[in-house]
């Protein structure tokens, strides 16, 4: 089942990365690599192959089928050029109704507004398809950029959490924001909503 989520003002939309899509991914990764790195744990050299690339790309198609985690391309619209990557992983259902939010840009098109415009994509979809109750990101504090992003689209700061992952070879403190449905702003009307409304059922994949 397609999932394709549009921002005509800011002329991106969001999808399920395909097989199709590996050779742009790594071509992404490589772009971004040295620029990236500083807030990205170490990954080992067979990471940026096509064949990880592609692997990656069946493996979170299989974790989506099983409502796990989702993972999106982003896209400039006018020309399909993958820009970046967003992904709701961790999903925690029953009580919880939970996931985590991650992103990466290429450094060659940020500071355009086009992450904040596809987090909220992902918001709409993951409050209102996928019925989830809190989105919640950990950042490291000097991620400057990333914490505007979040803030933007409306996550409060909660604290700091210790050493909590590993980037660049260091254990490195996080601080975490979440968001809740509730906090969800109406949508503006540049928005358009694409992915089919029986979507709530994701195991149907």
């Amino acid at each position: 089942m397609s999932i394709e989520l549009y921002n005509t003002r800011k002329g991106i939309h969001i999808r399920q990365l395909q097989p199709d899509d590996a050779e742009s991914l790594l071509e992404l990764r490589l772009q971004s690599r040295e620029a990236n790195q500083q807030y990205e744990p170490q990954y080992p050299k067979d990471f940026f192959t096509l064949a990880s690339q592609l692997d990656l790309i069946y493996r979170r198609r299989q974790e989506a089928a099983e409502d796990r985690a989702y993972l999106f391309g982003i896209f400039i619209t006018e020309n399909q050029e993958l820009i970046g990557t967003l992904s709701l992983s961790h999903i925690v259902r029953g009580v919880g109704q939970f996931a985590e939010i991650g992103y990466s840009m290429s450094h060659l098109q940020q500071g355009q507004g086009y992450m904040t415009a596809a987090v909220e994509l992902v918001l709409e979809y993951a409050f209102r398809s996928l019925g989830l109750h809190r989105i919640q990101a950990g950042i490291i504090p000097h991620n400057i950029a990333s914490r505007r992003v979040v803030e933007k689209c409306g996550f409060q700061a909660e604290g700091i959490a210790r050493q909590l992952v590993k980037i660049n070879g260091q254990w490195e403190d996080h601080q975490i924001y979440a968001i809740l449905a509730s906090d969800l702003r109406e949508k503006s009307s540049s928005i358009s909503y694409e992915a089919p409304m029986s979507l709530s059922d994701p195991k149907s994949n």
